[in-house]
């Protein structure tokens, strides 16, 4: 026995490497009666379904499911549940084996949900989003043009070699009368139960698909019809702009900025949508590519009837997401034009306002010089008033000049030594100031 590896091991390692082996196909041997149906699920509902698995797999005494599981596969007597968990959906396949002997009855074919306890089978969590009958059966041992007339709508009859020519694939893609769509395969005995699993897993998948696919048609049809409003609304704008002036471009800058947020809004509401039916037609065409047709007499096969069919919705779902993107550009180019020529218009007037500033200082520079004129007056005239004092009192010590004549000589001194003082306040300010 070989000793475990010493270094250690990344916590999801187990869980990635096991993500390959995840959802294989079933070994199947006809003749086989098959129900899968699709619930669209929000998050809420999605958990839901892992309790309702559970209750089943606890009335038929099963061991419960774990916690984290996002899919399984169990044998409960009378038929065999596949349950996978996706991002959006839940899958419920239901699978019988058919009696070899009675073969099937065209005008009533037993199908898998007559196993299935009805009332479990009515509160699935979700909103039906697919629901398809599916029958694989031995081609040597039924009549395969009464079925297919039977039980098919024969205007709309889609059908192939499938699986190198081993296998015969019939389809109408319509809802029939009990909700489900239904598909017939007619397996040749080269084809191998393994080989049969892979198919029928490849048919349940591309109408799953196709259903997630078209979810997208909705939101796009809704998305042309928003989006024609706001081409209409920035072409308006657009016009207005270049007729507006100075004073209107305030009230046009906030309504493109609200078109602009309406345009990403829709944008980021569809957009998911649009990205997951992207991926979803991606998973038709590569899981037709998967089951190999080949052409029937006088029958369209599934790749032709998708081509003429699906893609006209697949063309819309891209071109609205081409649309969105293209109007949000314009949306931006348009605010971007419009807010260049607000901040230019507000440009000159800051250059104007500035102008209008430097001849007020200016005039104040004037003023200013005017009042120090005064000052260095008034400033004299005290300190002149002060020597007259001052020569009044020196008299009686002895002071030769009397007063006036003082104040008279006083009088240029004060007034230079004034005026040479402010000027070298004012030269030590600026200097500081620069």
């Amino acid at each position: 026995m070989l000793a475990p590896t010493p270094f250690a091991q990344h916590p999801q390692r187990v869980q990635l490497h096991n993500e390959i082996h995840a959802r294989p196909a079933e070994v199947m041997a006809a003749p086989l009666a098959i129900t899968q149906i699709v619930m669209l699920a929000d998050a809420a509902q999605r958990e839901a379904s892992r309790a309702h698995v559970a209750r089943l797999l606890r009335d038929h005494h099963q061991s419960q499911p774990d916690d984290s599981i996002t899919h399984l596969r169990c044998d409960l007597g009378a038929f065999r549940l596949r349950w996978e968990l996706h991002t959006e959906f839940v899958s419920w396949t239901f699978t019988i084996a058919l009696d070899p002997a009675s073969g099937l009855d065209a005008r009533a074919p037993r199908t898998a949900l007559g196993k299935v306890p009805q009332e479990w089978l009515a509160a699935l969590p979700g909103q039906c989003l697919s629901s398809l009958h599916l029958w694989a059966l031995n081609a040597d041992t039924v009549d395969s043009q009464r079925l297919v007339r039977h039980m098919l709508h024969e205007e709309n009859v889609v059908a192939s070699g499938v699986a190198d020519a081993n296998a015969q694939l019939f389809t109408d893609f319509s809802i029939h009368a009990d909700g489900c769509s239904r598909m017939l395969v007619f397996a040749g005995e080269q084809l191998s139960p393994r080989r049969l699993g892979r198919l029928v897993q490849r048919l349940l998948e591309i109408e799953t698909y196709r259903m997630a696919a078209l979810l997208g048609l909705p939101a796009a049809r809704h998305a042309a019809a928003v989006l024609a409003t706001a081409e209409r609304d920035l072409a308006e704008l657009a016009q207005a702009i270049r007729l507006a002036d100075r004073d209107s471009e305030p009230l046009l800058l906030d309504r493109l900025t609200r078109l602009a947020a309406q345009v990403e809004s829709e944008y980021a509401a569809t957009h998911s949508r649009f990205s997951a039916s992207l991926a979803y037609f991606e998973l038709v065409d590569r899981r037709i590519k998967d089951i190999n047709e080949s052409r029937l007499p006088g029958l369209q096969t599934i790749q032709e009837f998708m081509d003429r069919r699906l893609s006209p919705a697949r063309s819309t779902c891209e071109w609205a997401t081409r649309r969105q993107n293209a109007l949000s550009e314009r949306v931006s180019r348009v605010s971007h034009l419009l807010r260049t020529r607000v901040e230019i218009e507000q440009q000159q007037s800051s250059q104007a306002l500035l102008g209008t500033m430097n001849h007020r200082q200016g005039m104040q520079l004037q003023l200013q010089s005017t009042v120090e004129g005064l000052s260095v007056a008034a400033i004299t005239y005290y300190i002149v008033g002060l020597v007259s004092y001052l020569a009044k009192g020196a008299q009686k010590i002895g002071w030769p000049w009397s007063p006036e004549s003082s104040a008279a000589v006083a009088i240029p001194v004060v007034a230079l030594g004034v005026w040479w003082s402010l000027r070298r306040l004012h030269h030590r300010l600026f200097h500081a100031r620069a």
